[in-house]
């Protein structure tokens, strides 16, 4: 199934979802934060969750969040900052879309090595096959034109995943609702938000 916009107004819903800095390898529950904006204009709402570092409940949470806001009606599409929180919490995009029925665009600002990711799984996790499903259901990554972004998307054509990324960008090459969810994720678990933007 895919979503067909009949017009992508400059203040689509976009709900961006980034995670808090966390400790690699070390059991523990990762704060989630999605921002919801009028493309890239105004912030209309801020969610929030938790994941397991490593763990397998990113999809389930997600959709938990996403299913359960007041704002569900109003969005248009949702953005994740890669498929990956928490460090593996891999997010099954096609089950996020297929549970949310709203279309979903995954930023990547460096092209993965799937390789790597592969053995890297393979290297530290027993599930690594199931784990390796998840990447694979992500599907094909598409270059931006004109962008030194990525993407993947579930649930809309290229074209209008594209153009929903270039009018969501306000300030260099991230997505505002990606941008601010990152900065208050990282305030609230640091006291002070860091890391580029």
């Amino acid at each position: 199934m895919i979503k067909k916009f009949r017009r992508i107004k400059e203040e689509i819903r976009i709900l961006g979802i980034d995670d808090a800095p966390f400790k690699p390898f070390k059991k523990s529950q990762v704060l989630v934060v999605g921002t919801i904006f009028r493309g890239n204009k105004a912030l209309d709402g801020v969610l929030s969750t938790h994941v397991e570092v490593d763990g397998e409940d990113a999809t389930k949470k997600l959709v938990e969040m996403i299913n359960n806001t007041r704002h569900k009606d109003q969005l248009g599409v949702v953005m994740l900052d890669g498929i990956t929180f928490a460090g593996f919490n891999i997010v099954d995009i096609e089950k996020l879309f297929n549970k949310t029925k709203i279309p979903v665009i995954v930023i990547i600002k460096k092209f993965p090595n799937r390789n790597k990711i592969k053995e890297a799984l393979k290297k530290h996790f027993k599930d690594w096959k199931e784990r390796w499903k998840k990447v694979l259901n992500a599907g094909k990554i598409y270059k931006v034109e004109n962008l030194d972004l990525y993407i993947q998307i579930k649930g809309l054509k290229l074209k209008d995943a594209i153009k929903i990324v270039k009018l969501s960008i306000k300030y260099g090459i991230t997505p505002e609702p990606i941008r601010v969810a990152h900065l208050i994720a990282s305030g609230i678990e640091k006291g002070e938000s860091r890391g580029k933007v």
